[in-house]
């Protein structure tokens, strides 16, 4: 006698069934229509929301009618809290209607999957605005990036949201790039471990990690956004793709392609990158989703496509399961495509199993689904503050100091700048106020964010000069902003970017830069202020770094919050007061003299300075680098044995001494120097670091547990491999302050190493 629940009829909706047994009674139960609606997104308001999108009203011909479309089921539902300002309550009751829309106008009652921005935290009104990418790299502490995105994606689940589309993981490979400001850093082993860190929080919560944007993006040329990009395959393996590898190996369930084309293939259509890399080398059995409008591109943008149904065909045989944000290519244009021949039902198949699959494992095709939200929503709680709060104090870097800070007195303080009485100066492009509440200026920004000029208010005897705008200004500015300065003590100069998009801004996505100067009149002013002879804290607040070199030698100090979010201004004023002691490390080089040389630290030698060229691309304050009001005292780095099996580990003993009167903190940084390899090698390259907190007087002893698979490279023959050689491990406080010069020599034979390599090294901190 066959049960109910083991019936075929119910085996979809059985809890308890196998899950790949569920989709498989699913999709043979399904119209080809009802497949198809599974295969893309909804953006319901697109119409009125704001520009939050590359081109969004040129290529949506008219609004989705959502009540058609919800009689064949829908695959996702698109920025439900992140298209206008709504209250959180709300706009959960109002998600919780469509879904249950959705179960009973279709056929089989198949919830649609949800999914929100959330790099800084859930892109909705109300929500907490943690600090930006730039700001997790610089804190060089991966455990408080998972401690973030393990509250936002409770947040998300709560309101009824299944998938975020984060983290960032481009390796900027030019400094001038909009979306610097989104990159965790210039390094791909930073950006790897802080990367996966983020996706181990979002996964724990129950929400859908989605890794931006395989790849290759930010190695466009000039830095511009969408060009071209024609980087090797080395290069592609050993700067670009590890950082994807180390967040799938966390355990990330969904990609988004790279809107780029490599050497003049676009991603959107590249089997050998979205299958044959992805799925049949990494194992990758997750979704692909398209970065908005991608697929559409391939027609209007790349011209590699003859219409929207051959930009369909072409994006699901590369790989790509799921068109977002809106129906286009993947609607009409894909079923003709289908019932025609054109494209093997086959390929509808393999990406509506994946898709069902997630659905399976997120709850969605449980009988007992229920869309109905938490009563009690508080996005922006004082937990929440307080952890923002404290990843902005652990990221703030001191670049420069001559002595005058830190300001533990109350002074005569000259506060002058564009970014000084600005809330927005604390945030990045991708947090909701900038990326929609811009497009909605009678609505109140939904958060607190308090302003430097706020936080240093209530410390100091303060007068105000904003000096010029981001952007623009008048000579008379200026010199109200020379007289404030000459009227102080001290002035607190406050200068960098205004983040936006597509032109809206200095920075972010479509905000590139020509050179890294100092946007607007910016430059004239810190000159200014400088000629008035009070001591001058420059406080950058910036989505990139920016050359300083013409002045550095005449400012009092420098320090850098990147976007330090919604408790910045708290961070930044503890830093200056010195109740913080600065422990932020530069995840991104300040370029030198001639700020048209964007280069990054990690490179060969060839990239470095030389006698053959008049361009010094030497960095003025390197990757890694960041000063401390109480620098700990570094004892003993060496090896346990010199020997380091090519199969095996070496172990790297780090002492550290704290012999000041407060607690302080050093980032251990280990870098790998091979002096002879089969190809040009960057001359340093980041293996592994560790953030050390020291109480005033403690000794501590770092243990570094290294695989020989961090020493792997690309070889000539195109594979990973491991040498037997000599190699150099240099321990220090920066890529350019070398403390011990690690000699070893790697026994036994040459291994190649895959997908399964060891990523990253294991830390005892002792005690």
């Amino acid at each position: 006698m066959t049960t109910e629940a083991s019936s075929p009829v119910e085996l979809w909706r059985d809890a308890r069934a196998a899950p790949a047994d569920r989709v498989r009674d699913l999709m043979a139960r399904m119209t080809l229509r009802e497949k198809v609606a599974q295969l893309y997104g909804i953006w319901v308001g697109i119409d009125s929301g704001g520009e939050v999108a590359p081109h969004q009203h040129d290529l949506i011909a008219e609004p989705p009618d959502f009540d058609e479309l919800t009689r064949h089921g829908i695959g996702q539902l698109t920025r439900v809290f992140g298209t206008r300002p709504i209250a959180p309550e709300v706009g959960a009751h109002s998600l919780a209607r469509s879904q249950r829309q959705i179960i009973s106008s279709s056929r089989l009652g198949i919830p649609a999957m949800v999914h929100e921005e959330c790099l800084t935290g859930l892109a909705a009104w109300q929500a907490t605005v943690y600090p930006s990418p730039l700001c997790w790299g610089a804190s060089f502490e991966p455990d408080l990036v998972r401690r973030m995105t393990e509250r936002i994606g409770r947040s998300m689940r709560r309101l009824g949201v299944h998938q975020g589309l984060a983290p960032v993981l481009d390796v900027p490979r030019d400094l001038r790039w909009g979306r610097v400001e989104e990159s965790i850093g210039e390094d791909p082993h930073l950006v790897g471990t802080i990367g996966a860190a983020y996706v181990t929080g979002l996964e724990s919560a129950g929400v859908v990690a989605t890794l931006k944007h395989f790849a290759g993006y930010a190695a466009s040329r000039a830095g511009r956004n969408m060009a071209p990009v024609s980087i090797g395959p080395r290069e592609l393996a050993d700067v670009v793709l590890p950082p994807f590898e180390m967040a799938l190996r966390a355990g990330a369930r969904s990609v988004m392609n790279s809107y780029t084309h490599n050497d003049g293939v676009p991603v959107a259509a590249d089997p050998a990158m979205l299958t044959d890399l992805l799925r049949d080398e990494y194992g990758f059995t997750g979704t692909v989703v398209a970065d908005y409008f991608a697929v559409t591109f391939l027609d209007k943008l790349h011209s590699v496509a003859s219409g929207r149904a051959d930009a369909a065909a072409q994006a699901l045989t590369a790989g790509i399961d799921v068109e977002l944000p809106t129906v286009d290519c993947y609607g009409d244009p894909l079923l003709a495509e289908v019932e025609s021949g054109e494209v093997s039902v086959a390929l509808v198949d393999r990406a509506l199993e994946r898709v069902l699959r997630q659905k399976c494992e997120l709850g969605l095709l449980d009988p007992d689904f229920n869309p109905e939200p938490d009563t009690d929503i508080d996005l922006d709680d004082a937990d929440s503050r307080a952890l923002a709060l404290q990843l902005a104090e652990r990221s703030i870097v001191l670049l420069h100091n001559n002595g005058v800070l830190p300001l533990a007195e109350r002074r005569r303080v000259a506060v002058v700048g564009p970014r000084a009485s600005d809330p927005g100066a604390m945030l990045g492009c991708y947090s909701f106020p900038l990326h929609v509440g811009v497009h909605h200026p009678d609505v109140p920004m939904g958060v607190e964010v308090p302003t430097l000029l706020d936080a240093l208010q209530s410390e100091h005897d303060v007068v105000f000069a904003l000096g010029c705008p981001v952007l623009g200004g008048t000579d008379e500015e200026i010199q109200e902003a020379v007289d404030a300065a000459r009227s102080a003590e001290v002035c607190v100069l406050v200068l960098g970017d205004q983040a936006g998009l597509f032109g809206g801004g200095t920075s972010g996505e479509g905000c590139d830069a020509t050179d890294l100067r100092l946007p607007g009149r910016q430059e004239e002013l810190l000159e200014a202020v400088l000629a008035s002879g009070t001591p001058v804290v420059l406080v950058l607040l910036s989505g990139r770094p920016y050359e300083l070199s013409r002045q550095i030698d005449r400012l009092a100090a420098v320090v850098c919050g990147f976007y330090p979010g919604e408790e910045g201004a708290a961070a930044l004023s503890g830093v200056l007061s010195g109740r913080v002691n600065p422990s932020g490390r530069l995840p991104v080089s300040f370029p030198g003299a001639g700020s048209s040389q964007p280069s990054t630290y990690f490179t060969a030698a060839l990239g470095a300075r030389t006698e053959i060229s008049t361009v010094d691309p030497t960095a003025l304050f390197p990757f890694g680098h960041g000063l401390s009001y109480a620098p700990a005292t570094w004892a003993v780095v060496d090896a346990v044995a010199h020997e380091w099996p090519t199969d095996g580990t070496c172990q790297l003993v780090t002492t550290l001494r704290n012999d000041t009167e407060i607690a302080t903190t050093e980032v251990v940084q280990i870098y790998l120097h091979d002096p002879v390899a089969e190809v040009a090698r960057p001359v340093r390259q980041l293996i592994g670091a560790v953030k050390v907190d020291l109480a005033p007087g403690q000794t501590r002893t770092v243990t570094a547990t290294l695989h020989a698979d961090l020493t792997s490279y690309t070889g000539r023959a195109g594979h990973r491999q491991v040498d037997p050689g000599d190699v150099e491990l240099h321990v220090g406080r920066s890529s350019a302050d070398v403390h011990t010069a690690v000699r070893l020599t790697m026994t036994g034979p040459r291994r190649q190493v895959g997908f399964d390599r060891v990523l990253t090294p294991e830390f005892d901190l002792g005690a």
